[in-house]
């Protein structure tokens, strides 16, 4: 009965947060802080399903200017774990298909986050060209999840090189996001589940190196992200165990 409850307040909690944030957009669209305004909100919904979220930035992290965030991908929760670390200029990319979601993909349209076609090859080629022009002309920070899909419980999935191209070809920094394992963890009948700690790591300067650079680069920041993300949910498991 709990999880009922609950599911029927989330549904509603994010229908009105997303009608509430496309009468908000609709005043100054596609505005570089409406993404970090909506998330505000949605990262309160993670108190219905009896979440605590703890974010953790360091200092080399706050102010930083320009940035891609690079987040591990874990399940739908993500949409509410996750917004509690958005940072003002930030936006996202996702699927064109989005935008045809009721209410949610108009709210994610108009806050200004970036839609690719995944379907046409010529197109995803181009977004990396296109993301890195967002991020120089209008100073704006990406997040992403350089997984390409939810890891539902399988650990951090192989990081594809898009993300980090992207970086190179924008001239900024990349900052791994790691959360702590929330599959599986989050039970909507359950009334207490815990925290999902959320760590931004220090920021990584990528040289515009040859394939078999990138490649190293890439598995040393899996590796990195991979340890981390196990050392956060032995913790965020301690703290729901006491």
């Amino acid at each position: 009965m709990l999880a009922v409850i609950r599911f029927i307040l989330i549904i509603l909690a994010l229908m009105f947060i997303c009608i509430i944030s496309i009468f908000y957009c609709l005043i100054r669209p596609f505005h570089r802080d409406n993404v970090y305004h909506t998330a505000r909100f949605l990262g309160k919904i993670p108190k219905l399903m009896g979440v605590e979220v703890e974010v953790r930035i360091p200092e080399s992290v706050k102010n930083i200017g320009p940035v891609v965030w690079l987040a591990n991908h874990q399940n739908s929760y993500d949409l509410f774990t996750h917004a509690n670390a958005v940072l003002p200029g930030t936006v996202s990319v996702g699927k064109k298909s989005l935008k045809w979601i009721p209410f949610f993909g108009q709210m994610y349209w108009l806050t200004g986050n970036i839609l690719i076609d995944r379907n046409n090859t010529n197109k995803a080629m181009n977004t990396i060209e296109l993301t890195a022009d967002k991020i120089k002309n209008d100073k704006l920070s990406i997040w992403m999840f350089p997984e390409g899909t939810r890891s539902r419980g399988r650990g951090l999935l192989p990081l594809k090189t898009g993300a980090f191209r992207t970086a190179m070809r924008a001239g900024v920094p990349i900052v791994p996001v790691c959360a702590s394992n929330q599959h599986g963890t989050i039970q909507l009948n359950r009334w207490d589940n815990g925290k999902i700690i959320i760590e931004f790591l220090e920021p990584l300067y990528i040289e515009n190196t040859g394939r078999e650079n990138l490649r190293k680069t890439v598995h040393q920041v899996h590796e990195l992200m991979k340890n981390k993300i196990e050392q956060l949910s032995v913790e965020a498991a301690a703290y729901h165990n006491k």
